[in-house]
């Protein structure tokens, strides 16, 4: 599969570790039509309009949201993102949320492992800064994974959860704010069945995305893309995906060309930067 647009990045603007122009720069070495920046809990600073080209490249202004629907908690992306009074106080409430957690986290971790993590809680601050801290540091990890199974996973012992706002609630938010709202990597949860009821509710779901198992029907090891694909159908939703980068990499996974075009027919038309 030619993958053609990538609609979930992360910037240092929350955990990733591309800057705005460079994942611009990536974008096009890997020669793909657009890329969507949805940031944890925040807008990106640099973005300003829902959509823009940038020398015949699509930037999407989009937002990854935490939300608590119950039984778990899942992640909502908004696409076409403009900015609304609601929205951006709910944008600020999390961030300070985000540095609160995260100092706690820090403090849960130096005490754990006896070492000096050297952060600042500011915002934007997520797990896997704190995760790859701890590999920098003098404690005995050489992953960032190996630090999330041992210590700040959701069931770890210096684990802190967010104050997230109710599923109801955030989708209503993005829907107030951006052109559609779809529900991120449905396979990842510990109730996909479940995650994909709320589908029923949004406009979209992630399709297309590098988990850490195949995704196909004939493999009992893989994960079954089936009920995403039915969930597609039976809703009439938007097939949505991307690489869901937090390091370097792109267009690891990311939508062909007839899903893009079809997302691209709900998107606002583009700004032309110069």
């Amino acid at each position: 599969m030619s993958v053609v647009a990538d609609l979930h990045a992360h910037t240092t603007v929350s955990d990733g570790t591309f800057s705005l122009p460079a994942l611009v720069d990536t974008a096009r070495q890997e020669g793909l039509d657009a890329v969507a920046v949805t940031d944890h809990d925040r807008y990106h600073p640099e973005l300003s309009v829902p959509v823009e080209r940038r020398d015949g490249l699509l930037v999407v202004r989009g937002i990854e949201l935490r939300v608590d629907a119950g039984e778990e908690r899942v992640d909502l992306l908004g696409y076409g993102l403009s900015e609304t009074e609601a929205l951006t106080a709910e944008v600020e409430r999390l961030q300070q949320d985000r540095i609160d957690r995260g100092r706690r986290i820090v403090e849960n971790v130096e005490a754990e492992l006896g070492v000096d993590l050297g952060i600042e809680p500011h915002e934007g601050l997520g797990r896997p800064h704190i995760a790859r801290a701890v590999v920098e540091s003098e404690a005995d990890y050489g992953t960032v994974s190996e630090v999330f199974d041992d210590l700040i996973g959701d069931d770890g012992p210096c684990f802190v959860a967010r104050e997230v706002p109710d599923f109801t609630t955030g989708r209503e938010l993005l829907e107030e704010a951006c052109a559609f709202v779809g529900l991120a990597h449905p396979l990842r949860y510990d109730d996909p069945g479940a995650a994909l009821e709320l589908a029923a509710d949004l406009d979209a779901v992630e399709r297309y995305y590098p988990y850490d198992r195949p995704v196909s029907p004939d493999d009992a090891e893989a994960l079954d893309p089936r009920p995403v694909e039915a969930a597609i159908a039976d809703h009439d939703l938007l097939a949505t995906g991307g690489t869901d980068a937090h390091e370097t990499d792109l267009a690891v996974d990311g939508l062909p060309r007839g899903a893009w075009e079809r997302v691209r027919a709900r998107l606002p038309e583009p700004v032309e930067l110069p």
